[in-house]
């Protein structure tokens, strides 16, 4: 017998069908007259996270949306997460409130614009965000270039599969990461070594739920558990590294100190060290030598 009940599975089923934490995201965009448009979303996740030439986010959005239509117009966004406090959850959801035009929503609006650190002409930043991703949609993408600005009621198929107008009232946005800004007290948690006490006060938002408010739970200062690592066989090791390349070769003393490193990242890691030991001329990797080396990762890190 089950411990779980069936439930049924509807639009918008994140919201409706399910608890499911997002972040409390507000998107920049370049209205027509050229003003800061912030709208209020939680549908904002990391796409492209590894192995290609740019790191990317995808945006889920409606398509009539101030936000998706300078977007298609665009292409210029900025992704502001906000603190957890409880005016500024406030205000988005003020700033989520759909059918308002640009100019009635930012009149009062609660957050202090800045100018990024992207190039171009771009929209404001919000300095009260613990961070921002400075982005540009990748329109040429499924050729999404080809969707425009306009219609409000809704467009009209062919759709996209996965960037630009993706359904009748809905777009997806594939959102280049130009440049990441971040406050300096968790810039330097990051840098430096993390500690629960660097962490940002980060909301977590539940959705909309039933229609009468938007749900958000409080941070709490975050735990740390450690990483039940298993040590890898040496001699996997040894044989791994005498592969990545035949100028620069590892001592069996080096081998040892790497067993920690997850195979999955095993590959990557000596092959950063070798580049690392050309560059220093170094052909024969020891454990003093290994020392350098890290200590050039640590500093790349860094930068």
């Amino acid at each position: 017998m089950s411990s779980f009940q069936d439930l049924r599975i509807v639009d918008n089923f994140y919201q409706t069908s399910s608890f499911f934490p997002m972040p409390t995201i507000l998107v920049g965009t370049v209205s027509e007259n050229g003003q800061t448009n912030l709208g209020s979303y939680s549908l904002c996740f990391p796409y492209y996270i590894a192995g290609k030439e740019y790191y990317a986010m995808i945006l889920e959005c409606r398509n009539s949306s101030n936000t998706a239509q300078n977007i298609l117009r665009g292409s210029k966004v900025s992704l502001n997460f906000i603190p957890d406090d409880r005016k500024f959850f406030r205000e988005a959801v003020r700033l989520g409130f759909p059918g308002l035009t640009t100019e009635e929503k930012m009149k009062n609006c609660l957050f202090t614009l800045e100018k990024g650190q992207a190039e171009g002409e771009r929209p404001l930043v919000i300095a009260e965000a613990f961070q921002v991703f400075e982005c540009t949609w990748d329109s040429a993408l499924e050729d999404a270039y080809l969707d425009k600005a306009g219609p409000l009621e809704g467009y009209e198929p062919p759709y996209r599969n996965f960037n630009g107008i993706t359904s009748k009232f809905g777009a997806h946005f594939i959102l280049k990461i130009d440049r990441i800004l971040m406050k300096p007290k968790y810039r330097s948690t990051i840098i430096d070594g993390v500690k629960g006490a660097g962490f940002p006060a980060v909301p977590v938002d539940y959705g909309y739920r039933d229609s009468t408010n938007f749900w958000c739970s409080k941070f709490k200062r975050p735990f740390a558990e450690k990483i039940q690592a298993k040590d890898g066989d040496v001699q996997s090791v040894i044989y791994a590294a005498k592969r990545i390349d035949p100028d620069v070769q590892f001592t069996d003393g080096a081998c040892a100190k790497l067993v920690k490193i997850p195979r999955v990242f095993l590959k990557a890691a000596l092959t950063q060290m070798v580049q690392i030991a050309k560059a220093e001329g170094i052909s024969l990797i020891d454990e003093k030598a290994l020392e350098l080396i890290n200590d050039k990762r640590r500093q790349e890190k860094k930068k």
